[in-house]
């Protein structure tokens, strides 16, 4: 029985012990696996604008040049203007209106100048110039 036993346990082996296999190693096998591509991702960025000298220019302005009737708030804006004086021969004539009709009984006050002058105007008034070098907006 123990040699049964025996024979058993050494056929069960295989090729049994002691014998060599007439085959080499095998055929070394890469597998590659395709990974999925990445999902796209679109980033959409606002960015703002940096304010220009333009956009700061938008609206009433603050200097006139050339003769004209200008309304306080919507031409130009309100507050103090001065001027260098007449643009040649003539004095300069400047105006403050109560409207543009261009009746005597509009003017607020007007003065005729040749040199320097500075003119308050306020929110709703008109202002004319008339033979004037540039005003400019002071205060």
């Amino acid at each position: 029985m123990i040699a049964l036993v025996f024979g058993i346990v050494i056929g069960a082996g295989g090729s049994g012990a002691g014998t060599k296999s007439a085959a080499g190693p095998g055929p070394t096998v890469t597998v590659t696996e395709e990974a999925e591509p990445a999902p796209t991702v679109t980033e959409t960025v606002t960015a703002e604008a940096e304010p220009t000298q333009e956009a700061e220019e938008t609206g009433p302005a603050t200097t006139m040049s050339g003769d004209g009737q200008y309304l306080v708030g919507e031409d130009i804006k309100p507050g103090t203007y001065k001027t260098a004086g007449t643009d040649g021969g003539f004095a300069c004539y400047w105006a403050r209106l109560r409207n543009a009709t261009g009746e005597f009984s509009a003017i607020i006050a007007n003065d005729n100048i040749t040199g320097p002058a500075r003119v308050t105007v306020k929110q709703g008034e008109y202002f004319e110039t008339k033979r004037c070098q540039p005003w400019k907006r002071v205060g």
